[in-house]
């Protein structure tokens, strides 16, 4: 069962705010490691390079590097790429990390529209689940402590969840890829990826309902939508931005394979029937827009994950991984006909996919101040 702090996050007035609501900056971390894209590693870094290049027309990028060789490396890339390496919206922070998937390894953040009852100035606080390396790979000390150090950085409050689990209490182990929300209060996460009880168990003995009260305590959740698996050659069994996202509030984009013969066709199709029969925080049904999925991306005999529904919403601007597919055009189009007010973008992740993530995973954003 949950500890609350207390007060609770919610209990302040904070909620976990949608991805298409004002940044402050979208951080993300320069790659430094070969192993996690063996083969492929050259070509990553120019990924990142055009990230930033389109990101940093819209707002400010906070750049991780783990040392001075990894900024320089940095450096020399974006400077060849025309990126203005002087302008405000290029920040380098030099925090040591190992890998660069930034959406599970930074903090969830957290605003709050009313004024703190404890005189609290920052109006954004962040919320620090426990990064166990995906309940997978021990080389992750150095991610672990990001959640802390950012959080010091910025100069927030950090909440540390916890639960109770036979008469031991640890911290709640949560990734920012398992869970999307529309901030109004519903959140999309699966029930593969947190309620597993034998492979890759982030927190034994947690359930629906505990899991429930978390967010409602520390993300001002009010309605968890629970899809039941995802993609075939998802490494962290069952991320939700792999397989279904808010666009609005109450709209959501779900992948689906048409080949039935796929590995990918049951369980989309199961995600998509719980998606068309769900209802948000106030009780009324959702639209539901489907996304195709690419053909298979194959690397030495391995299925990776390549899906459309891995974007990233900035402030003026949403990137989408494509994948020399025929279905890129379907995405893009799609994707644009949702967000009227941005700009779409494409970007080449055939060889990024190989680190088992795209764009989503290797981003995370930092919302703005909300208005009063």
């Amino acid at each position: 069962m949950p500890i609350s702090d207390t007060p609770t996050p919610a209990s302040l007035g904070y909620r976990r705010p949608a991805e298409w609501e004002p940044h402050e900056a979208t951080w993300i971390s320069w790659p430094h490691q070969w192993e996690d894209w063996p083969g492929k590693f050259a070509p990553t870094p120019w990924v990142y390079t055009e990230i930033v290049r389109l990101l940093s027309r819209y707002e400010r990028v906070k750049i991780l590097v783990a040392d001075r060789r990894v900024r320089k490396q940095a450096r020399v890339s974006l400077a060849a790429a025309g990126v203005d390496l002087e302008s405000e919206n290029v920040k380098f922070v030099m925090i040591p990390s190992d890998r660069s998937w930034l959406r599970d390894s930074l903090p969830c953040f957290v605003v709050r529209e009313i004024d703190n009852p404890l005189g609290d100035e920052n109006p954004v606080a962040t919320v620090a689940w426990r990064f166990n390396g995906w309940a997978k790979y021990p080389n992750h000390l150095r991610d672990a402590r990001l959640p802390r150090k950012v959080s010091k950085r910025l100069s927030m409050r950090r909440f540390k969840p916890e639960y109770l689990h036979k008469k031991s209490v640890s911290r709640v182990v949560l990734e920012g890829g398992a869970i999307d929300t529309n901030g109004r209060g519903t959140l999309l996460t699966t029930q593969e990826c947190l309620l597993s009880p034998d492979v890759q168990v982030r927190n034994p003995g947690l359930d629906k309902a505990g899991y429930e009260k978390l967010f409602a305590d520390y993300l001002g959740v009010k309605h968890t939508i629970w899809l039941n698996r995802g993609i075939a050659g998802d490494d962290t069994h069952g991320h939700v931005d792999d397989i279904a996202r808010f666009v609005d509030p109450s709209t959501v984009v779900t992948v689906m394979e048409e080949d039935q013969a796929d590995e990918n066709y049951a369980p989309l199709q199961e995600n998509l029937a719980i998606l068309k029969s769900a209802v948000d925080q106030d009780g009324k049904p959702l639209r539901v827009v489907t996304l195709p999925m690419p053909a298979p991306v194959m690397f030495e005999g391995f299925r990776l994950p390549a899906s459309y529904a891995n974007f990233y919403i900035a402030n003026g601007i949403v990137l989408v991984p494509t994948f020399n597919d025929r279905n890129d055009r379907i995405a893009l189009n799609t994707l644009a006909e949702l967000f009227p007010g941005r700009e779409v973008v494409g970007i080449h992740c055939v060889d990024l996919v190989l680190g088992l993530g795209t764009l989503h995973c290797l981003s995370h954003e930092q919302p703005a101040v909300p208005n009063r």
